[in-house]
């Protein structure tokens, strides 16, 4: 179980401004309609999927974890991801499309978080955090459709919220492993991720490249972020800091 060792109380309201500024300015104007490529919309349906996890055993875990104010931060960030479950949804439904059941990618990373600690789960979760970096970010710049453009937008103003966020908890966990078990965790945390990527840009390739991305360069932009992140979480002088709440309609 991980100890606190620290306030989260800037993360709660940097989430708690978060929640309401999306209150404040509402839903995208799903009366604009949408137009998405058969691609995108099978690439669309799975990440939603992805986002509509109850967060169930998360909340458990950090709730273990004996700090109220971090479970509250969660419970945050939770409302959060199935926040953009919703707005996916709706975007699929404005294109005349449906949500799916289920998806294999998916099952797979519940599977592998949910029998673990706080720790390890959260560093699985990072795994999809950082993809869902560089994915939503492909979306806004590449697709030709505004409401696509913007729903994207919004998911990803949160993801940079959610980053920092698990790369602080993650960093107060490892600071008093010695530096060689850091680097051996690092190692088997570039070992996963490789997989995730590789599983990712086959999946969704197609829509990528509808999008200007190739695979490469999805991938080379996936781990940029990544080693980021490793250094914030690894680098024990590294503290990350929750940055004012914006979230731009239509960004």
């Amino acid at each position: 179980m991980m100890v606190e060792t620290g306030d989260f109380t800037p993360w709660l309201r940097d989430f708690e401004g978060a929640a309401l500024l999306r209150r404040t300015w509402g839903d995208p104007d799903w009366s604009q309609g949408a137009r998405l490529g058969p691609a995108l919309v099978r690439s669309l349906q799975r990440f939603q999927v992805g986002e509509n996890g109850d967060g169930a055993a998360l909340l458990r875990k950090a709730d273990l974890a004996g700090d109220p104010v971090y479970t509250d931060t969660v419970r945050l960030f939770v409302a959060e991801e199935r926040g953009h479950a919703r707005l996916l949804a709706r975007l699929l439904e404005t294109a005349g499309e449906t949500t799916i059941a289920g998806h294999w990618t998916d099952a797979v990373f519940v599977r592998m978080r949910r029998p673990l600690g706080l720790r390890t789960e959260l560093m699985v979760l990072m795994l999809a955090e950082v993809v869902a970096l560089a994915y939503y970010r492909a979306v806004r710049d590449g697709v030709r459709d505004p409401l696509a453009a913007e729903v994207a937008g919004r998911i990803l103003a949160d993801e940079h919220r959610h980053v920092p966020f698990h790369c602080d908890r993650l960093r107060r966990s490892f600071q008093d492993f010695s530096r060689l078990s850091r680097a051996t965790v690092a190692a088997v945390w570039w070992l996963s991720l490789a997989g995730v990527v590789t599983v990712v840009v086959l999946d969704h390739g197609h829509a990528l490249l509808g999008l200007g991305v190739t695979r490469t360069a999805f991938a080379r932009e996936v781990m940029a972020d990544f080693r980021d992140v490793v250094a914030a979480v690894m680098s024990p002088g590294v503290r990350t800091r929750p940055s004012p709440a914006v979230i731009r309609p239509g960004s």
